[in-house]
């Protein structure tokens, strides 16, 4: 009997951190989206985003 209660708690516990976690993800979806609508709007241009600006030289890894 104990460890059919462990069993349920465990996962009641495991349904409750599956939900926190997607709705975490589904918040992170509608943010970035709102992010792209929003410069969508603002920019005319499309997804040109960058600037003109060289990249920064990057040093090769040492071993």
């Amino acid at each position: 009997m104990f460890e059919l209660e462990l069993h349920r708690t465990r996962t009641a516990e495991l349904r409750r951190e599956a939900d926190q976690e997607r709705l975490a993800r589904e918040a992170v979806r509608s943010r970035r989206t709102a992010r792209r609508e929003e410069a969508a709007r603002h920019s005319t241009s499309g997804a040109e985003t960058h600037t003109d600006r060289p990249r920064r030289q990057r040093l090769p890894r040492t071993a």
